[in-house]
């Protein structure tokens, strides 16, 4: 199993905004092999942003690196427009190797 996460730092005040973006775009994960499941986590809020990660878990590494060489990963990532102000920085990737 591979956890592949993204960490979002969002400005005060965009974090309805940068929800309803992951909540109304098409992801097309359902159709990718390999996949297993997706969560979007809210976490602390302090200092004027909000911390999100998107959290996707698949069967192996393989899985989720063809994923993101795929024509389903253009197309999501394609409605991921979010308003200027909104990103504090660039998503930090994090991705993981289940060893239990």
């Amino acid at each position: 199993m591979y956890i592949a996460m993204n960490r979002f730092r969002i400005a005060a005040g965009f974090e309805e905004g940068f929800e309803r973006l992951w909540a109304q775009r098409d992801s097309y994960l359902e159709e990718v092999p390999g996949f297993r499941e997706f969560h979007l986590l809210r976490g602390p809020s302090e200092e004027g942003e909000t911390l999100y990660a998107s959290h996707t878990v698949w069967d192996s590494r393989a899985d989720f690196e063809a994923w993101t060489q795929s024509e389903s990963f253009r197309k999501a990532h394609a409605q991921a427009r979010a308003p200027k102000g909104t990103y504090l920085g660039h998503p930090r990737f994090e991705g993981f190797e289940a060893i239990q």
